[in-house]
C-alpha cells in the first residue's frame, strides 16, 4: 500500500461534529488543507503588505507581481469594469494556487485533486456569472445564447448548442484543474515508487533506478508548472465568462 498511487488521494476523517438531518460533519484532510490554505495566503500577504517601503522587500516584491499579473489579467480580459470583480478573481487564483502547490509536499494532501472541490469552485464562478448577467441586463442577458448574423432556419439549433455550451462550462471548468492535478500526482508517485522499488533490489537495482530517479526529478519540477498554469487558466476562465455576463452582446 505504500507505493499505491491512489492512496495519496483518500479523504481521511479527524474527527466528526455530529450530525445534523441526518448528514455527518467532520473535519477531514481535505477540510485542514483547504484551511492552510487560507491561512497561508492570509499569513503572506498580511506580512508582505505590512510596513510596505519604496524599496520592496522579497515577500513585498512577490505579492505585488501577483497582484499586477492578475489585475493585468482582468483588464485584459473583461475590460475595467471587470475590476469591480478582481477581489473575487485574485482570492480564487490564490486559493488554487495555493492548494495545488501545498499538494507538491510530501504526504501533503492535494485538495484540487478532488472532482468535488473543483466543481464546488467552478459553480461559484457560474453563480457569480449569472448573478452578475441577470442583475445588469436581466432578460436581455438571455440574449448571450442568441449570436448575431445566424440565419433564422438554424438559429433554434445554433441557441441549443449555446445553451449547452453555456450548461456544460462548470464541468469543464472542474475537470480540466481536477483531471490534470489527479494524472500529475498519480504519474509522479509512480516513478516515486520504482525508485524505491529498485533501490531495495541492491546494486543492480540501484543503477537500474537512476532513469526513473530522473523522471521524478523532471516530473516534480514539471508538476510545480503545472500547478501555476492551471491556477492561471482557472483564473483566465473565470473572467472570460465573467466577460459574457458583462458583455452578453459581444
Amino acid at each position: 500500500m505504500a507505493n499505491d498511487p491512489i492512496q495519496q488521494f483518500q479523504i481521511v476523517e479527524i474527527f466528526s461534529f455530529g450530525e445534523i438531518g441526518g448528514m455527518e460533519f467532520a473535519m477531514t484532510n481535505s477540510s485542514v488543507f483547504m484551511i492552510a490554505a487560507v491561512a497561508v495566503i492570509s499569513g503572506f500577504l498580511m506580512g508582505a503588505t505590512r510596513g510596505r517601503t519604496l524599496v520592496p522587500t522579497r515577500a513585498q516584491s512577490v505579492a505585488e507581481l501577483l497582484y499586477s499579473f492578475i489585475a493585468n489579467t482582468v483588464r485584459s480580459t473583461t475590460g475595467t469594469e471587470g475590476m469591480k470583480f478582481f477581489p473575487f478573481i485574485f482570492t480564487l487564483f490564490l486559493f488554487v494556487l495555493t492548494c495545488n502547490l501545498l499538494g507538491m509536499f510530501p504526504y501533503f494532501f492535494t485538495v484540487t485533486s478532488h472532482l468535488v472541490v473543483t466543481f464546488a469552485l467552478a459553480m461559484a464562478v457560474m453563480t457569480m456569472v449569472l448573478v452578475v448577467g441577470f442583475a445588469r441586463h436581466g432578460v436581455r442577458f438571455l440574449e448571450l445564447f442568441v449570436p448575431h448574423g445566424v440565419p433564422k432556419p438554424i438559429l433554434p439549433f445554433i441557441t441549443l448548442i449555446e445553451v449547452i455550451s453555456f450548461l456544460s462550462r462548470p464541468i469543464s471548468l472542474s475537470l480540466r484543474l481536477f483531471g490534470n492535478m489527479l494524472a500529475g500526482h498519480i504519474v509522479l508517485k509512480v516513478f516515486a515508487g520504482f525508485v524505491v522499488t529498485m533501490g531495495a533490489a541492491g546494486v543492480v537495482g540501484a543503477v537500474g533506478g537512476v532513469l526513473p530517479f530522473a523522471m521524478t526529478v523532471i516530473l516534480t519540477a514539471f508538476e510545480f508548472l503545472i500547478a501555476g498554469l492551471q491556477a492561471f487558466v482557472f483564473t483566465v476562465l473565470t473572467c472570460v465568462y465573467l466577460n459574457d455576463a458583462l458583455h452578453p452582446h459581444h
